[in-house]
């Protein structure tokens, strides 16, 4: 088993932080995605898609998307569960709130990535106002997760769970294009340097 990722990516990291608390290692095969390995044909055999990350079993199957990876370990290995373990109502809830801050938080914070920054320039079509815009509706998302976060210790609950990681991934991948947590959002900022005490947020 490895684990083809770039140590730059967001949804690199998502995985590598989920592994870090579930205590798992997996070998790592760096992808290049500044010089575009990744869109190279050999990498499009293991995920035609061209993106990283990608879990390579030993059996030559090969899983790609981020939370699909985490869904295999969390299978793999239930405890400390992070994705609800096997209480039905907790495990949508936990859903419910990591769809939410995948695309209410993170895929905003992102699309300003790629439609203003000098990265993507070259790489693909750059939509400026619309990477502002999202970069509006983030800001709204974050005031509204800050809201959410006065009633509960994390995301999706009292316990700390995927739902955690994938905001906190998008929100400090916000970095990049200037966003910051800040004691203007006093919940979402007592969260944030929590999550990012955990020894896993290293990863």
């Amino acid at each position: 088993m490895k684990l083809h990722e770039a140590a730059t990516t967001p949804n690199c990291r998502r995985v590598r932080i989920f592994l870090a608390e579930k205590g798992i290692e997996v070998p790592v095969v760096p992808v290049d995605v500044g010089k575009a390995e990744n869109r190279q044909d050999a990498f499009r055999e293991k995920n035609p898609m061209g993106r990283v990350p990608v879990l390579e079993l030993d059996d030559g199957t090969f899983i790609a998307e981020s939370v699909a990876i985490c869904r295999y370990f969390e299978q793999l290995q239930p405890e400390p569960a992070l994705m609800g373990g096997g209480d039905p109502v907790k495990a949508a809830r936990i859903e419910m709130w990591q769809r939410r801050m995948e695309l209410e938080i993170t895929v905003p914070i992102m699309q300003v990535f790629r439609n203003t920054h000098p990265y993507f320039a070259d790489r693909i079509q750059q939509y400026p106002d619309y990477g502002e815009s999202q970069r509006s509706h983030a800001t709204k998302r974050l005031e509204w997760l800050d809201h959410e976060l006065a009633g509960r210790e994390f995301v999706a609950g009292d316990e700390y769970s995927i739902a955690d990681i994938t905001a906190q991934i998008g929100i400090d991948f916000g970095r990049v294009t200037k966003f910051r947590v800040t004691e203007e959002t006093p919940n979402l900022l007592r969260w944030h340097q929590a999550v990012s005490a955990r020894p896993s947020a290293k990863a």
